[in-house]
């Protein structure tokens, strides 16, 4: 892995534990919507578990094609991937998810599993990502790579930035959903 790439797989490892931190720390009630129709803490890990472990296979399924048909990128990927962060960045800044990715979350946070279960596939996931970085051939870097559904085709390390900045903006998410969490009365226990 080149060091950039490097760079920014440290900073993911470091976002996606802070994330995974949060979340915990809401204990019984991260399965807990903040109101109807709303994701609970459980559903952004899943929801960015899952995003990346899509990129992943999509990352494979490109590298094991032949490479020497991939695009060098160009200023206009470079502009909308730059476009792309910082949109990702804006606070409250929301996006509705493609419905593809969409999908990879159930609705019903009975059907998600525990935050435990979560962060072990997560860890799975994370690392068949660093075995792909580590493996990843250098000629390849300048290279249109990933197919962002809203950014168009990015390169492996502006792949690896929206990696990043997704978890960001999923992280300003979970913090806005533990504070409705804490300012919400929990249900009363059964009698």
């Amino acid at each position: 892995m080149n060091h950039r790439l490097h760079l920014r797989f440290e900073q993911l490892e470091s976002a996606t534990e802070q994330l995974l931190r949060a979340a915990e720390a809401l204990g019984s009630r991260a399965h807990e919507a903040p109101a109807p129709g709303q994701w609970s803490a459980a559903h952004v890990v899943h929801h960015l578990a899952a995003s990346e472990d899509a990129i992943g296979q999509y990352l494979r399924h490109k590298l094991q094609q032949e490479t020497s048909e991939l695009r060098r990128s160009n200023w206009k990927a470079s502009l909308r991937a730059a476009l792309l962060r910082l949109a990702l960045r804006l606070p409250g800044f929301k996006f509705k998810a493609p419905a593809r990715v969409a999908d990879l979350t159930p609705a019903d946070a009975a059907e998600l599993p525990s935050l435990a279960e979560l962060r072990l596939g997560w860890a799975r996931t994370r690392r068949q990502l660093e075995q792909l970085l580590n493996e990843f051939p250098g000629q390849l870097a300048g290279r249109a790579i990933f197919r962002h559904p809203r950014a168009g085709m990015l390169t492996i390390q502006q792949t690896l930035d929206f990696m990043l900045d997704h978890v960001l903006h999923h992280r300003q998410q979970l913090t806005r959903i533990a504070k409705s969490l804490h300012t919400k009365p929990t249900a009363a226990p059964a009698r």
